[in-house]
């Protein structure tokens, strides 16, 4: 419920005289949190304190989480961080699943999840843009493929 905290009308008056209409919006905002949860699978935690739960558990409540507020952009940084390859496959189908309805900023380093979820891409080294376009056109841009290889060079030395 917290995620959607910027869009309470009540405030801390209200709150305190427990003004009828605070239930009303309380409410609202719960559904709404429950429906986040339930979409990603994670609403029969609701009643578990974040650290109590597994780390891909926990990252799912994120999401839920910002998607509480149903925003318009949604910026991911780095969501596939610590989870396996299952739970990154249904985390690219739920990235899919959001848009167009809401526009996904992603930063991530998984490039497999890159390539299966976004339409636009730039790739960075060391903050300059060596690439960018669609999956197909980095996936074929030599400058990305130079930058991978001089990578796995420099870890293999």
């Amino acid at each position: 419920m917290l995620g959607a905290s910027g869009t309470v009308k009540s405030g801390i008056v209200a709150d305190s005289l427990a003004l009828p209409w605070v239930d009303v919006e309380q409410r609202k905002i719960r559904e709404r949190a429950e429906a986040a949860m339930a979409e990603l699978g994670v609403l029969e935690e609701a009643n578990r304190l974040p650290g109590e739960m597994p780390y891909p558990v926990q990252k799912r409540v994120a999401l839920a989480r910002a998607l509480v507020s149903d925003p318009k952009v949604l910026l991911l940084d780095e969501p596939a961080g610590g989870i396996g390859a299952g739970d990154m496959a249904e985390l690219g189908r739920l990235i899919r699943s959001w848009t167009p309805e809401r526009t996904v900023l992603l930063v991530e380093h998984h490039m497999e999840l890159v390539m299966a979820v976004c339409d636009l891409i730039w790739v960075l080294d060391a903050g300059k843009v060596i690439a960018a376009g669609s999956p197909d056109e980095v996936r074929n841009d030599p400058a990305v493929l130079a930058a991978y290889l001089g990578e796995e060079e420099e870890v293999g030395a």
